[in-house]
């Protein structure tokens, strides 16, 4: 069992910063200072597209490698692009409109995002606890809203997913990755097709599996090179014994 220092020690999260981006760009657009299909980015390319790396994006490009959804590239560019629209329709530092939206109304006091919205925000396990319960029962965002950032848009997709490999299909909901049936994942098997989330560059991971109602979130301070090796391992191994002491106990 952590104790509480553990809990409460601040950590980078990396690339799960892009699920808490994901889930600000979506109080604005409930609080209508932005739409899913306001025009952001390369022509022809929404919001949408850019919070589920469809429009096109390179990895840290500032210009588009690809045509608007043609293909699933895992961009930070892409969710960047997203903040900063949102920064402009509400006429606020990302940052400031990210805590006020977020950090303040759950309560996630040591939280805050410190340079790019796609992989610089620091918090704690205790915090990110209750991020993941906003995720699983929705308070700042309407049930509708929030079952959009989980479900799978542009479907037909294919991608690689950084460190593990090429999808065809590669589903991605709105900043969240929907793990369906990929093969390796860094999930668990006995995680559902349903179960999304996020992992990030400093060996941080973060999964919902809604069919059986529980999370998982894990924060290091690793460098990629040192953890991405073990992420098909480890990972799984985790996970499936998170599952299954889950479904002993219901």
């Amino acid at each position: 069992m952590a104790s509480h220092g553990e809990i409460n020690r601040v950590f980078r999260l990396a690339s799960i910063s892009k699920v808490i981006t994901s889930w600000t760009c979506l109080i604005a657009v409930e609080e209508g200072s932005v739409s899913l299909d306001d025009a952001v980015g390369p022509a022809g390319s929404t919001l949408r597209h850019c919070l589920a790396h469809a429009a096109g994006y390179g990895f840290d490009t500032s210009t588009p490698i690809m045509g608007v959804g043609k293909r699933r590239i895992y961009s930070n560019t892409g969710i960047e692009i997203a903040a900063t629209h949102v920064a402009e329709r509400t006429g606020m530092m990302f940052s400031e409109y990210m805590r006020e939206a977020i950090f303040e109304p759950l309560a996630m006091n040591d939280t805050s995002l410190k340079a790019s919205p796609a992989y610089a925000i620091l918090s704690t396990i205790n915090d990110m606890t209750l991020f993941m319960k906003e995720i699983m029962k929705p308070a700042l965002i309407s049930a509708v809203t929030a079952q959009d950032a989980i479900t799978v848009q542009y479907p037909e997709l294919g991608g690689v997913i950084p460190g593990l490999g090429s999808y065809k299909p590669n589903p991605w909901g709105l900043g969240i990755e929907i793990r369906d049936h990929k093969q390796p994942h860094w999930t668990g098997s006995m995680n559902s097709p349903q179960t999304f989330g996020h992992f990030g560059g400093s060996g941080t991971m973060m999964w919902i599996d809604p069919t059986i109602d529980i999370g998982l979130i894990a924060l290091t301070d690793r460098n990629f090179d040192e953890w991405s090796a073990e992420a098909l391992t480890s990972w799984p191994s985790l996970s499936d014994a998170v599952v299954r002491l889950a479904t002993n106990r219901s």
